[in-house]
């Protein structure tokens, strides 16, 4: 199992926290030092059944910077997935990747849902 995240993401620690509290084992990968490719983020985006919009870290500086908000719906699938592979902190964290699923983002009911845990 991956761990996909930034250290200094606090969504990052709890999700961390959780993974730790319930015996997950998982190899941590940091999104800033080794993003995430084109062919991993289109594969995740398959699997996960999320639209691509979701893989957005929507509330980080570059996204607003760039101005994605308004410039997203006019880009093609292609060019949403080479932008996101371009920059890690354009993509939403943690992700959760095993072959059994695909979690973006830390919702603690889905990912105790996902991965079979009792609360």
């Amino acid at each position: 199992m991956q761990f996909i995240c930034y250290p200094r993401c606090s969504t990052c620690m709890k999700a961390k926290k959780w993974l730790d509290g319930h015996g997950i084992s998982y190899e941590e990968r940091y999104i800033h030092e080794k993003n995430p490719t084109y062919e991993e983020l289109a594969d995740w985006q398959k699997r996960s059944g999320l639209p691509l919009r979701k893989f957005f870290n929507t509330s980080g500086q570059r996204y607003k910077a760039l101005g994605l908000k308004d410039k997203l719906g006019a880009m093609s699938e292609e060019e949403i997935l080479r932008l996101l592979a371009s920059d890690g902190m354009l993509v939403k964290r943690p992700i959760l990747v095993d072959e059994a699923c695909v979690l973006v983002g830390f919702k603690e009911a889905d990912w105790e849902q996902s991965l079979g845990v009792d609360k």
